[in-house]
């Protein structure tokens, strides 16, 4: 029983910040565009992470998109700048999205 609680107990702070960067991405709009597992208006948050797997500049350049907005990386249409998206909130999410895989 112990052993199970303790499992639970991890499993859940393990959760906790993957589930609040989620709410930031749906408080900021980002799921209208994006989803975790398949292709929306943009990219889905897997494919990012895997196209930036191992990229050691990948944070910042998310980070920098998600507020600027960027064009071509994944075709022809563009992601618009979000001036609703602070510095720090940009960094957690270009973070969050580059785990997801």
């Amino acid at each position: 029983m112990k052993r199970i609680l303790i499992a639970i107990a991890a499993s859940t702070l393990l959760a906790a910040p993957a589930m609040a960067d989620m709410a930031l991405a749906k408080s900021k709009n980002c799921m209208a565009c994006h989803a975790m597992d398949k292709k929306l208006v943009g990219p889905s948050y897997q494919a990012v992470a895997q196209k930036y797997a191992g990229d050691k500049a990948a944070a910042a350049k998310l980070a920098t998109k998600i507020m600027k907005g960027g064009a071509g990386v994944w075709g022809a249409i563009p992601m618009p700048a979000n001036p609703q998206v602070s510095a720090d909130e940009a960094k957690k999410l270009a973070a969050w999205v580059l785990a997801t895989q």
